[in-house]
């Protein structure tokens, strides 16, 4: 049986966990939308169609989303030092996990947009809507479903994440895995933890998926 002492542990564990992934989710949002904005409308055939800027873009979102996390993390220990001061801690992994997350989630954005159906994005422009009533008042609203549909997949990552992390002094449920658990070969701490963490991540999910449903009109 877990002690008092781990429990309380656990709980400020899970609060770590949670304040990470919340805190990244709607960072990731809005970085990701704007990434995912500027890759649909700079593409071929976009109302700011550019080669050069969709090609750069591109390959930074692709390059980081490509490299591990946990090599990510590393990567930018000098970065995460110089905005945060510190490597530890649960802010301290917010810029990794932003970072990881958020050309993943920019490519979910483009990919939304582009289903958007090309009729109603027409029909405004032929009313003289400008790009910007376009975006804010047809694409964005249109793709919307889609759009907290990738926040979802792209928040459940996170919360795998935050447990890779955690292993490097990150907090959260991840520390307390491997330096209560797997360091001290505590099985019941570790089984807890993970425990834990599939509750948020079906927490999340079911968050996720009820939003979904309730706004998606079809």
């Amino acid at each position: 049986m877990l002690s008092n002492v781990v429990w309380e542990d656990v709980w400020v564990a899970t609060w770590e966990t949670v304040y990470m992934t919340i805190a990244s989710s709607v960072a990731t949002f809005v970085l990701g939308l704007a990434l995912g904005l500027v890759l649909y409308l700079t593409a071929k055939g976009g109302a700011w169609e550019s080669r050069l800027t969709y090609v750069v873009i591109g390959t930074v979102v692709n390059v980081f989303r490509s490299i591990p996390f946990i090599i990510l993390i590393i990567l930018l220990i000098p970065f995460t030092r110089m905005i945060v001061g510190s490597m530890f801690g649960a802010s301290a992994a917010l810029p990794a996990l932003i970072i990881g997350a958020a050309p993943f989630y920019a490519r979910m954005v483009e990919l939304a947009l582009r289903e958007v159906d090309r009729g109603v994005v027409e029909a405004a422009q032929s009313m003289g809507a400008s790009h910007a009533h376009i975006v804010w008042k047809v694409l964005i609203p249109e793709a919307l479903p889609a759009l907290i549909s990738g926040i979802t997949v792209t928040t459940v990552a996170l919360v795998g994440y935050t447990a890779m992390a955690g292993t490097i002094g990150a907090g959260g449920l991840g520390t307390l895995a491997f330096q209560q658990g797997f360091q001290r070969t505590n099985t019941e701490v570790m089984l807890v933890a993970t425990v834990v963490i599939l509750l948020i991540v079906f927490l999340f999910q079911w968050l996720g998926d009820s939003l979904t449903r309730k706004i998606d009109k079809r």
